[in-house]
């Protein structure tokens, strides 16, 4: 049975969480940020040990502030190198115990598939716990909307995992186009080899057969707000990127990742229009490949801009004025100006001037913007020193740049250009586009607050 745990009630120009139909706990009942823990370390709970927060969680037990305090998945067998590394420790697998028994966690760091960051996320931060979440930090545009606000609210210290955020190539990346480097940009191209070898389920229907659960995996709970079907080895583990119900494709693995540069060097924000062609589609997973073109206002002193998104293989043509024996390479970004052009490696990477001959005469302009100690180090002293505006890939950031992206999704799965308000949170020419603005939620598993 599916519920909708997020009405449309009061949505539109509200200024309150109550609008987006969620409503925080009663002040007596909800958390509150907890500051510098007596221990002087952050008390952190892991969710979602065995893939990539199995890597997350040893980095945070590697800084002499960190404790890992608890640990939660919901595959034992997965999770059970993590857990390993960590004897003593509460071992739980369903997030909701472990933030009901857990009276003394400051954090969370949540590493589960998509469809999970949201009800986990929102529940944490109304709590009063910081939170770090892998990317894409929501599975739907309402919720990354949501996520921010409540964020906001909860005045939490939060953090989406796109590492290269804290890179020096970002920061490199706007210096140079906020000193003129190439002039006015107008278009933008990002890539990735996504999904690849990484996972084997786009373009791809649901499988039919219905072989048993590992006696290991918790499959309901894995399921959680998704719509109900058997288990099947095609969607877990890592495969589930593929599939609607579970992930965002390669865009949502890699576009956070790849473009994010072009939202932080130019303040692109929400797009007025989003179109799409793609390899051929099904209503259950993502297609083979994918070129998604973003069109944004001009804002500020930029003029307008044209963001081009390739994944599954497919590249960009070179750049004007690349040498005709430079690679893109697999992942990465370039900027085009009027006078010029900047090429990334992906993951935020080192920017050069388009072509190398360019980068002979370039003086390098001041670094005028602070560095980071490093994503999640960054992360763990802004929770420890209270201040949300210091984790730099904080919800205040990341939010409406993951709606950007999400928007996305809709010429994709609906075939047609989008029109998109983002006030109103709306396709205009697309009414369509609702149910996968927001989504229905399996019932007991929604945006419900823990208490």
């Amino acid at each position: 049975m599916i519920t909708q745990a997020v009405s449309r009630r009061g949505f539109m120009g509200a200024g309150a969480t109550a609008a987006l139909g969620f409503s925080l706990l009663p002040g007596n009942a909800r958390g509150a940020p907890t500051g510098v823990p007596p221990s002087g370390k952050l008390n952190v709970g892991c969710i979602g040990i065995g893939g990539q927060g199995s890597g997350v969680t040893r980095e945070l037990a590697s800084f002499g502030n960190v404790s890992i305090a608890a640990l939660c998945d919901v595959d034992a067998k997965y999770a059970a190198r993590t857990i390993k590394e960590y004897p003593g420790r509460p071992v739980y697998n369903d997030y909701r115990v472990m933030l009901e028994k857990e009276k003394g966690l400051d954090a969370v760091m949540i590493a589960t598939p998509d469809h999970w960051h949201a009800p986990i996320s929102i529940a944490a931060m109304q709590l009063g716990k910081h939170v770090y979440v892998e990317k894409p930090m929501a599975h739907t545009i309402e919720e990354a909307r949501l996520m921010g606000k409540v964020a906001a609210d909860m005045k939490v210290v939060t953090q989406m995992g796109n590492n290269g955020h804290a890179g020096e190539g970002l920061r490199l990346t706007k210096e140079w186009i906020d000193a003129g480097a190439i002039g006015m940009v107008k278009e933008v191209h990002a890539w990735s080899d996504r999904p690849g070898t990484f996972w084997n389920t786009q373009g791809k229907r649901r499988p039919t057969d219905k072989p048993p659960a590992p006696s290991t995996l918790d499959w309901n709970i894995w399921q959680g707000p998704a719509p109900e079907y058997p288990y099947h080895p095609d969607y877990v583990p890592r495969k589930w990127r593929g599939w609607f119900d579970y992930g965002c494709g390669a865009l949502g693995d890699m576009m956070v990742h790849n473009a994010d540069p072009a939202w932080y060097a130019l303040d692109l924000g929400a797009p007025e229009a989003v179109e799409a062609v793609s390899s051929e589609t099904n209503p259950d997973s993502f297609p083979l490949w994918s070129i998604v073109t973003w069109h944004f206002a001009a804002k500020g002193k930029r003029g307008p801009v044209k963001l081009i998104w390739y994944d599954g293989g497919k590249l960009p043509p070179p750049p004007p004025g690349m040498e005709s024996d430079r690679k893109l390479g697999d992942n990465g970004i370039y900027f085009v100006g009027d006078k010029g052009v900047i090429l990334c490696g992906g993951w935020s990477g080192t920017p050069r001037l388009v072509p190398e001959s360019a980068m002979a005469t370039f003086v390098r302009p001041a670094k005028t913007i602070p560095r980071s100690p490093g994503h999640r180090k960054e992360w763990v002293e802004a929770c420890i020193a209270g201040k949300p505006e210091d984790a730099q890939a904080g919800f205040w950031y990341s939010a409406p740049f993951t709606e950007a992206l999400l928007v996305g999704v809709l010429p994709i799965r609906l075939g047609k250009r989008i029109e998109w308000d983002t006030t109103a949170m709306r396709a205009k020419n697309a009414p369509e586009a609702n149910a996968l603005i927001r989504k229905a939620y399996r019932n007991g598993f929604g945006l419900t607050p823990v208490r």
